[in-house]
């Protein structure tokens, strides 16, 4: 025990132990007497326990015992609403920034209390203060602190769907010049996921171009891979409202895609990467950029019953749409040749889910005169036949 506390139940822990306990029990209780112990209960340190642990471990310290530390003091929430009235200090914002930060780092108690305090929120508000004014020195510390106390509350959601400021906002920082730009940039796309995943449809809608480039520009860039994958997220969630599709087919984003799944990423990428490709070539210019690729079929084939269940539903939904949709001769030729007409007879013979396959079962009874060439069309035709 290093720092002994007491709860309202009379009964003193280490704080660190049962600030756990209180964190991860499905039923906050006190682990001794059984009683009701909310998590959110105040913690009294425990004084006169302490200065016997430093004194038993003072008189033992010729055995190997190293005197305990003293407890930080817990932050309060009335010193934390004074920070953020420094916000509106010229002097005295980068200062109270640091000090927000080396909280938010420290552990998941004081960075609750920031979040209770209203921080996320003024930490937002300096965000979007700095990029009217132009001001890029305390980026880093205010992504950093958001990205640590980042909570979709009910008055987060409210500030983030007033209008398309924060979304702007995090769009410019990722156009800045910055001292750490990975840090910076990873740190901007996770918060603009977040962001996303709680903005309503109205905004979504409203989008600009230019946000749609600078996501492919992160893809592009391959800062990170936490960037990465949420800049896909982004584009998952975003491309299914408004003209958001064709926003996208103007940022060329589906050549981009093939060139990088090309170069073959984790499979967790890949998974997004199909995905996105899946709900892109739902529309017709999605289709018509798809085929402009020379690798594309060819690509997409080879990740079936290679990457996971998920994947090959998706890469299976795109070659139905180009099959139904874009089916040309040249197209038809190109699935055969590339494989992709015998991986679709190898979902029929796999363990893939009923509706994948029935997706398969699809798109080679469509075409099955063109492709009858093919020795896995003879066996399909067969087994067909024979049932």
């Amino acid at each position: 025990m290093k720092d002994p506390v007491t709860a309202v139940t009379g009964i003193t822990y280490d704080r660190e132990s049962i600030e756990q306990w209180l964190k991860t029990s499905k039923h906050t209780t006190c682990p001794v007497t059984k009683q009701a112990l909310p998590s959110d209960s105040d913690l009294t340190p425990n004084h006169t326990l302490w200065r016997l642990i430093q004194a038993w471990s003072a008189a033992n310290a010729s055995n190997g015992m190293d005197l305990i530390p003293t407890p930080k003091t817990p932050v309060s929430k009335s010193r934390v609403v004074k920070l953020i009235r420094d916000f509106g200090v010229p002097s005295l914002y980068m200062n109270a920034l640091k000090k927000m930060e080396v909280l938010a780092e420290d552990n998941e108690r004081k960075r609750k209390c920031l979040e209770e305090a209203g921080v996320p929120k003024a930490v937002i508000l300096l965000l979007i203060t700095c990029h009217r004014q132009g001001k890029i020195s305390c980026l880093e510390q205010a992504l950093r602190i958001l990205h640590l106390i980042w909570t979709p509350c009910s008055e987060i959601k409210a500030l983030v769907n007033q209008n398309c400021d924060f979304i702007d906002c995090l769009t410019w920082i990722l156009l800045c010049e910055t001292e750490n730009p990975v840090i910076v940039t990873t740190h901007v796309m996770v918060i603009l996921k977040r962001v996303i995943e709680v903005t309503n449809s109205r905004l979504l809608e409203k989008l600009k171009p230019e946000f749609f480039k600078q996501m492919l520009r992160v893809l592009k860039s391959k800062t990170s891979q936490q960037a990465t994958k949420s800049a896909l997220h982004i584009l998952i969630q975003t491309c299914q409202w408004g003209r958001n599709k064709s926003k996208m087919m103007d940022a060329n984003v589906i050549f981009e895609l093939i060139e990088f799944e090309l170069e073959k990423p984790e499979k967790h990428v890949t998974e997004l990467i199909i995905n996105l490709l899946a709900h892109l070539c739902s529309c017709a210019d999605g289709r018509a950029q798809f085929l402009g690729h020379a690798g594309s079929i060819a690509m997409v084939a080879k990740r079936i019953l290679r990457v996971s269940p998920a994947t090959d539903d998706r890469a299976v939904q795109i070659l139905k749409s180009i099959s139904k949709y874009a089916a040309t001769k040249h197209v038809l030729v190109e699935m055969l040749k590339v494989g992709a007409v015998t991986k679709l007879c190898m979902v029929m013979q796999a363990d893939c889910a009923a509706y994948v396959k029935e997706k398969a079962r699809g798109i080679l009874r469509l075409h099955s005169n063109l492709w009858s060439g093919s020795p896995c069309i003879a066996v399909y035709l067969l087994t067909r036949y024979q049932r």
